[in-house]
């Protein structure tokens, strides 16, 4: 699987094709690439095969750089009013294959941890209907609201292209987070009422849209299109290792020190004997698997050349340099200046 760093496994992630096409959309409008990058910590490496994962904690990540560099505090409204999900995922290119919209909301919400795995009740789905309410199911959404704003903006505007002035998609939506200083922007994006700080998340539907034909492509492309996904739903199921949940953890604290095992088994809601056990049943060990990550993402900063040793130290946690060059000798046979410098010279003298 192929992350901001290479060959480790990961507790809740995004398709890299979501997370690829924010950046591009930020890079756009304004931001800089290297930067978004450096703040999310995604290599460019991780970008190229658009069924790969990359952690949740690094799309939260680009996506409040994205916020900060463009100076748009609207931003997950405008993407998910720019993009459609068709551009993001081969969820969306199933959703247009299907026979009528209803039909799509159903593949969509199989599917929609291929796109982006959030936690939800129940687990497996993150839409229902609900009358003529299309509820977000997903737990502690004020966490990250802009994951809402996205996801509604996307939906309404997607299907608004099939419609017509007198008949609207959406008549009201509903957000459990507070009106933001830019809500005017809602009533732009969305076309409808918005209604802040409700006890759910929802979009209330015209439901004769349920049965509008949304193209349908026949049979056999379908058939290829949901059996590919099927095959990247299998592998996502399988990369839910232990060691995976505590890399995804690790990663975006690293730059903090060393991350402690019992701050950990906290966040995994597992003692620390039970977090032990369960690794050491996995064939490593707390500390095996820290200094693993802090090789690969050692790697990762060095060979992006962006960033210098000294920086790079305290990325991945070492408060001294010394001990950090040591450790990479250890790791590599060879010191960080000497892995920068072949980096720079392709090797040469």
């Amino acid at each position: 699987m192929t992350v901001a760093i290479n060959d480790m496994t990961f507790g809740r992630t995004v398709g890299v094709g979501y997370a690829s096409s924010l950046l591009e959309l930020a890079v756009s409008r304004g931001a800089s690439r290297s930067e978004l990058r450096r703040r999310s910590w995604i290599s460019e490496d991780a970008l190229r095969d658009l069924d790969a994962r990359i952690p949740f904690e690094a799309y939260e990540a680009l996506m409040a750089a994205a916020i900060a560099l463009t100076g748009d505090p609207a931003f997950a409204l405008h993407f998910g009013e720019a993009v459609d999900l068709s551009e993001l995922s081969v969820v969306g290119l199933i959703a247009q294959a299907a026979d009528t919209l209803g039909a799509a909301f159903v593949e969509i919400d199989r599917y929609h941890s291929l796109v982006i795995e959030v936690d939800a009740v129940p687990r497996g789905h993150r839409f229902e209907l609900a009358g003529d309410w299309i509820v977000d199911l997903r737990t502690n959404p004020n966490s990250f609201p802009q994951l809402t704003e996205s996801t509604f903006a996307r939906v309404i505007c997607g299907i608004r292209k099939f419609g017509t002035p007198d008949k609207p998609f959406a008549k009201q939506v509903h957000v459990t987070h507070a009106a933001p200083p830019y809500r005017a922007e809602y009533d732009r994006v969305f076309g409808a009422p918005t209604v802040f700080s409700s006890d759910r998340n929802a979009i209330q539907i015209d439901l004769d849209w349920m049965a509008y034909k949304a193209g349908g492509t026949g049979r056999y492309v379908f058939g290829i299109l949901s059996a590919h996904a099927e095959a990247l739903l299998a592998g996502l199921d399988g990369s839910k290792t232990t060691r995976g949940r505590v890399e995804s953890l690790v990663i975006p604290i690293l730059h903090e020190g060393e991350p402690k095992i019992d701050r950990i088994a906290e966040r995994l809601g597992l003692s620390r004997q039970t977090l032990y056990r369960r690794l050491k049943a996995e064939g490593v060990s707390f500390q095996q698997l820290l200094d693993h990550v802090r090789h690969q993402m050692a790697l990762h900063y060095l060979s992006g050349k962006k960033v210098s040793v000294a920086e790079t130290a305290y990325l991945v946690g070492f408060s001294d340099p010394s001990a950090f060059s040591r450790a990479y000798k250890r790791w590599t046979g060879t010191s960080p200046s000497l892995h920068v410098r072949d980096q720079t010279t392709g090797g040469l003298p």
